[in-house]
């Protein structure tokens, strides 16, 4: 046990809504008997991700004697998750700190890590006419900075690609240029908590054997947030990680590359989409 920061949920403000459970990427809050609850000390890295989720202000971040994060123990929570062998309705008082607890109703198998070995052929939808199917590229999941797990096996020795969330949309070769062998992370640095997301880059990038970082961001002066997240987040790590910039057209028409760090001179090419 040791003084950390954790999660708090007031009962009497809380709901059951449950908007709060996905937002945890650990699976550490659950609904017990109609209320969120803290399943584990062990689940919870901190963070707050969970905060803004809850519309009824129920969750604070408060400083007390806990058992340490678990990383190991919190894959195999999300695992348990899905899995055929998890028992429900278990009640977090009875579990013991270093226990590795049982789930019970509210968990997210949608935040569970995945790294896609192989990927579906391409097959057009019904009303897909004459126009040509392009299989997807994505190799890894969760994708949503907020949501990936610190430390997962889609990172080891990745080219990592944190993409603004306008980008696919307008740059239409995306998966080909940018997801071909790469992790993805996605987040929008002007409407999401770039303090969350500070923390969790750089955690990211201390905890894992990452090759290389690719930033791909709009040419709109909020989207430069990102570029400077992931510098920061370089430096408070401490990881010198070879990093390129993207900066992408509003109408997908261009991409400009630039090496982070020493000569920075911007290269701009025109691709065709």
């Amino acid at each position: 046990m040791a003084l950390r920061t954790v999660v708090q949920i007031d009962e009497e403000k809380c709901d059951g809504c449950g908007l709060c459970v996905p937002g945890c990427a650990e699976g550490a809050l659950q609904i017990v008997d109609g209320k969120a609850r803290l399943v584990s000390d062990i689940y919870c890295d901190g963070l707050g991700a969970c905060l803004g989720e809850c519309p009824q202000d129920a969750i604070t971040l408060v400083d007390r004697d806990a058992a340490r994060f678990d990383e190991e123990a919190v894959a195999k929570h999300l695992k348990s998750l899905s899995g055929p062998e998890s028992t429900r309705g278990r009640s977090p008082e009875n579990e013991l700190p270093h226990e590795e607890p049982e789930p019970s109703v509210g968990g997210c198998p949608g935040s569970l890590s995945q790294a896609f070995d192989e990927r579906p052929a391409a097959s057009p939808g019904p009303d897909a006419g004459n126009l040509v199917s392009v299989a997807s590229r994505l190799g890894n999941w969760p994708v949503q900075i907020t949501l990936t797990p610190l430390k997962a096996p889609f990172f080891d020795q990745a080219r990592l690609i944190i993409a603004a969330d306008c980008v696919p949309f307008a740059y239409g070769d995306f998966h080909r240029r940018f997801l071909e062998e790469r992790a993805l992370l996605i987040g929008c640095p002007k409407l999401d908590d770039t303090g969350v997301y500070l923390e969790k880059l750089t955690e990211i990038f201390r905890q894992n054997d990452l090759r290389s970082i690719e930033v791909v961001h709009m040419e709109v002066p909020c989207c430069s947030g990102l570029v400077q997240l992931v510098k920061q987040a370089l430096e408070a790590s401490g990881k010198d990680i070879p990093t390129t910039l993207y900066r992408v057209g509003v109408k997908g028409d261009f991409v400009e590359e630039n090496i982070l760090g020493g000569a920075t001179a911007w290269m701009r090419r025109t691709l065709s989409l």
